[in-house]
């Protein structure tokens, strides 16, 4: 399992720098100026240029963005144009709230999805099978920010049940009421692929043989479907959610702008907005990390559930 984790890493570096560079080259090719924004809109030309100058935007794109490479590698990712606070600060107190909400709309989805789609494939053609289907259908043909609005204007504005803009603090310290909604809205976009998925996996394994020779055992039908159906038919399903990581981090930058979460995205969007280029790259880069950690940590299931990949 290491050699497959080495082997992840060093061919997840190149997939890292080309996103960056992509990145780089927008933010340059931006009608914004860094210079013109940090001198100030009735600034003389002589100051912008000097600027420019000092800062390295005269130079090559490429030369520009391999010494922001070193200067990241050193840890040192630039300083914001708006707030004139260290980049890598702004991303520490940010990259929390973010974590918090993908993890609690993945452990609210993953499980919720898997269960759905088992239970749909035990009660199969069923009135229940097509109701969780058809829910799933709706989930998946829903976008996020239409749930999200949803949420919203009921459950946190009509009926007044839970509050639905910024964060109070860690969830561990009275924080876990705001981060419900949010969650909610992050994860409810998962739980339809995962229980359709999850479905047609259980289907698949329930007629093969090792199935029929654990109910001939005399094993309870809990048994059969939970210990030998489902962990064999989580391998695709496991694929999925690897897949769906971009969608995830995508959904993350909506969910916070609309619930004002203070998270990575929506820090992205920010200074995307206001040509913070330095912020913007910074976050750019920690979404772009945690993409590839996602899909490391999808590897290491794949030999957690299947051996035999461990082998080959």
């Amino acid at each position: 399992m290491g050699r497959q984790i080495i082997h992840r890493l060093v061919i997840s570096f190149p997939a890292l720098v080309g996103v960056l560079f992509l990145c780089f080259v927008m933010m340059q090719v931006a009608p914004a100026d860094p210079a013109q924004i940090i001198a100030g809109p009735d600034a003389k030309q002589e100051t912008i240029d000097a600027i420019r100058l000092e800062l390295g935007l005269d130079r090559p794109i490429i030369v520009q963005f391999i010494e922001y490479i070193g200067r990241v590698v050193q840890g040192d990712l630039g300083r914001s144009i708006i707030s004139n606070k260290a980049v890598s600060e702004e991303l520490a107190q940010t990259i929390g709230p973010t974590l918090e909400l993908m993890v609690g709309g993945l452990a609210m989805a993953i499980p919720l999805g898997i269960m759905l789609g088992t239970f749909a494939a035990v009660k199969r053609g069923t009135l229940i099978d097509r109701a969780i289907m058809a829910i799933s259908v709706a989930g998946v043909s829903m976008p996020i920010f239409f749930i999200g609005l949803l949420l919203i204007q009921y459950v946190g504005f009509k009926w007044d049940l839970l509050p639905f803009t910024g964060r109070n603090g860690p969830f561990w310290a009275g924080g876990f009421t705001s981060m419900i909604l949010p969650c909610l809205t992050l994860g409810s976009v998962l739980i339809g692929p995962i229980a359709r998925l999850t479905r047609t996996a259980v289907l698949e394994v329930l007629g093969a043989d090792f199935v029929r020779t654990a109910r001939a055992k005399g094993l309870r039908e809990r048994t059969v479907i939970i210990g030998h159906a489902l962990r064999n038919a989580l391998i695709p399903v496991v694929t999925l959610i690897g897949l769906q990581a971009a969608y995830l981090l995508g959904g993350a930058v909506v969910t916070e702008t609309m619930f004002s979460w203070p998270g990575v995205g929506r820090l992205a969007v920010g200074a995307i907005i206001s040509s913070d280029f330095p912020t913007a790259q910074g976050a750019i880069m920690i979404l772009a990390l945690a993409f590839l950690l996602i899909n490391l940590l999808v590897d290491v299931f794949y030999v957690y559930l299947d051996p035999r990949m461990q082998r080959g």
